[in-house]
């Protein structure tokens, strides 16, 4: 269920979309079109006290569970991903202050975050991209003080942010050590010590502050270095591993507002005597749209837990779940395109061009804080022990517990136990063999349909493929095969599908009534299954096919109510537990 902070925020969002609202309809295409920034958007979300949970409790803030931050990110890109990217920012300039900063660092940044500040994050240069070892921006020490020149570029709010996270060259000679952080406070700055650089015309999100900055010598103080000098890199990389999980909750948002935008659609389009929703060939693709997002909701949802659960494996999740979740999101999104028909296009006129503007923004989230071939480049450097972790059947059973029962409380996060490689592996998928397992049993019991167990056993052994692959897949660290990124996909189909399927088991009513096998919420875990295996290349009859025309009906019959998803693991378990009781 929602948690009170994600109730609170759907109602000052639900309210700022009437007519002539921050986030109506029409305002929203407006600031589009103008491209520009959604400045009385983002005042209500401050107003609405969504900063503070981009502050861990531990510094003053409300962030306890990274699963409850997706969630509020996902509802503020249900309505509009300009202004969920613009607004959120901030998270991600203060992540390495999280991660590495002095308690008393911390505690001044989480004050001022709360009180409004925008904080963004400066890693990446116009001649040099996502290469952050060849980056240029140079500090020097000066007494107590540090001198830093050169620009970052592409950054997003560089220019109306006060604060900016800034990785700078501290070694001449570069390298792993050679770069530290820093948390510079522009407005500490003289005039004349930075320039700000325009803002750069984007296909997508066209009103974000997508700039740049440029130091001339700014002196600043040494008690902005963020972390020991020459462990700026490492830094990074860890607070990537936060910054990436929480991203997800963009596409799910995205999901949730393409959904809606078609099932409402699908229902009111008359065609050939009867609804789009009623033809069969529209049905099965808003079905299988729906168990895309719901497959990538259950990604994201384990991802978000393991934050705390999990943490000394993060390297693996996020990477897992920053390269899959957007990539089953915008494959939804291309379907129920499909649906849209000419009105997908549209700019104007059909729901003020929602569709296409979702769309074409939805693009960009692959991108951020790594693409897709960053974070499977990322699991590719972890194939040997994902191999072992898997060939010695060790997995952190607590762990994964955790990160799949939604009614367990999040631990504390402990940024300490951040790690640049999993020692363990991955647990979710090394534990699949036994999630298994427990379903067999349930269907030896007549308490879930066989279908079911059978679904679960071809991706068990799917899975156990595809390790065996990757115990023989060649080292070339800068050299990578093509075919090593294909097992990085199945890997991450794997992971979603293990999710799945941990979320079903551990989320299941102790009630013994509900232990029937035509539960309703049967279907998702099926439609789901169906998806993995499809995607994965296994082979699916129609008759298991079949749950994605189920979920379509759940989907198209009846406006869901708009302060939750249209469809979601939560919801369908729900749904199945009042049908069971009718």
């Amino acid at each position: 269920m929602p948690s009170q902070s994600a109730v609170a925020l759907e109602r000052a969002v639900r309210a700022a979309e009437a007519d002539g609202g921050p986030l109506s309809a029409a305002a929203l295409a407006g600031s589009d079109r103008a491209e520009t920034f959604p400045e009385p958007a983002c005042a209500l979300l401050d107003a609405a006290g969504l900063a503070h949970h981009y502050v861990p409790v531990a510094h003053g803030g409300e962030l306890r569970g990274y699963d409850e931050l997706i969630g509020l990110v996902r509802t503020v890109a249900r309505r509009d991903l300009t202004v969920a990217i613009a607004h959120g920012k901030t998270f991600l300039g203060t992540a390495p202050v999280w991660v590495a900063g002095t308690a008393e660092q911390a505690a001044r940044l989480g004050e001022d975050v709360r009180r409004g500040a925008v904080v963004s994050w400066g890693l990446t240069e116009r001649d040099h991209g996502s290469d952050l070892l060849a980056g240029e921006a140079a500090a020097v020490r000066d007494g107590a003080d540090w001198l830093l020149d050169g620009e970052k570029w592409l950054i997003n709010n560089a220019t109306r942010g006060t604060r900016i996270c800034v990785l700078a060259r501290t070694d001449p000679a570069g390298g792993p050590r050679g770069f530290s952080l820093f948390l510079v406070d522009k407005r500490r700055l003289p005039e004349s010590a930075s320039t700000a650089l325009p803002k750069i015309r984007t296909h997508g999100i066209r009103g974000a502050d997508i700039s740049g900055i440029a130091f001339h010598g700014a002196r600043i103080p040494g008690s902005a270095l963020v972390g020991a000098e020459g462990t700026g890199m490492e830094t990074v990389l860890k607070a990537l591993q936060l910054t990436r999980t929480v991203c997800v909750g963009l596409s799910l948002g995205a999901a949730d507002h393409a959904l809606r935008l078609t099932a409402r659609f699908a229902r009111d389009r008359r065609l050939y005597g009867g609804r789009l929703a009623d033809l069969p060939q529209a049905r099965r693709l808003l079905g299988e749209a729906s168990a895309a997002v719901l497959v990538a909701e259950a990604a994201a949802l384990v991802a978000g837990r393991s934050v705390t659960a999990l943490t000394d494996e993060m390297s693996v999740v996020s990477a897992v779940a920053k390269a899959c979740v957007p990539t089953l999101v915008q494959d939804a999104i291309a379907q129920l395109g499909e649906l849209m028909g000419l009105r997908g296009y549209l700019t104007e006129h059909h729901e003020e061009g929602a569709f296409a503007r979702l769309d074409r923004d939805h693009r960009l989230v692959s991108i951020f804080d790594g693409s897709t071939a960053v974070n499977r480049n990322a699991l590719i450097d972890q194939f040997p022990r994902l191999a072992r972790g898997y060939g010695k059947r060790w997995w952190n059973e607590a762990g994964v517990a955790e990160a799949t029962t939604l009614t367990a409380p999040s631990g504390a996060f402990r940024p300490e136990r951040l790690r640049l490689l999993s020692g363990a592996g991955g647990s979710l998928v090394q534990s699949l063999p036994d999630a298994v397992a427990r379903l067999d049993a349930l269907a030896a019991t007549g308490a879930v349909p066989a279908r079911l167990a059978r679904l679960a056993g071809d991706l068990g052994a799917a899975t156990a493929a595809l390790h065996e692959e990757l115990a023989a897949q060649p080292r070339h660290p800068r050299d990578v095969p093509a075919g090593s990124f294909d097992l990085a996909e199945r890997y991450e189909l794997c992971f979603a599908g293990a999710a799945s399927l941990w979320l079903w088991l551990n989320n299941r009513p102790d009630d013994a009534r509900f232990r029937t096998p035509d539960r309703p919420d049967h279907t998702w875990l099926q439609a789901c299954l169906v998806t993995v295996l499809t995607r994965l290349g296994a082979p699916v009859g129609e008759e298991d096919r079949s749950a994605h025309d189920r979920l379509a009906a759940l989907l198209v019959e009846g406006e869901p109510d708009p302060a939750h998803p249209p469809i979601s693991v939560d919801m369908m378990t729900s749904a199945g537990m009042m049908r069971s009781t009718s």
